[in-house]
């Protein structure tokens, strides 16, 4: 009989922590969808003296270097790269630009407009030129 009840109690935590993760994914999904957060049944935060107990972990931010400010590099960004490649090579494409970065051509879709609006670049058909041209 205590075979059974140990049994029955695994087959319940176990389809438990099923349904915890199938709760999580729904929550994220109609978030997605909605662009909400769902809080209602996610945990509540863990307390200072809870947190203390795992201070053998660092947060992301902890993980910085002092005196790097946080959010977007400098220099050396992807918008960057693009326009000395615009600057380099005077009327060239995104499927071009992208394999000469080694990335896929969709994000430049997004950044090459931006760039032109910033007045760096200008665009001509499907090529791409440095605003002073």
């Amino acid at each position: 009989m205590a075979d059974f009840v140990d049994t029955t109690v695994k087959d319940i935590d176990h389809r438990l922590r099923e349904l915890k993760e199938e709760i999580g994914k729904l929550e994220a999904a109609r978030s997605a969808l909605t662009g909400e957060r769902a809080e209602q049944s996610r945990p509540a935060r863990a307390t200072r003296s809870t947190r203390s107990a795992s201070r053998g972990t660092r947060t992301a931010t902890q993980r910085r270097r002092p005196g790097r400010p946080r959010g977007r590099r400098g220099g050396n960004t992807r918008a960057g790269q693009a326009l000395e490649l615009v600057r380099s090579q005077p009327g060239i494409t995104i499927p071009r630009l992208a394999a000469a970065m080694k990335i896929q051509p969709n994000y430049l879709y997004r950044v090459m407009p931006s760039l032109e609006k910033d007045g760096s670049i200008k665009r001509n058909g499907q090529g791409w030129f440095p605003a002073g041209s």
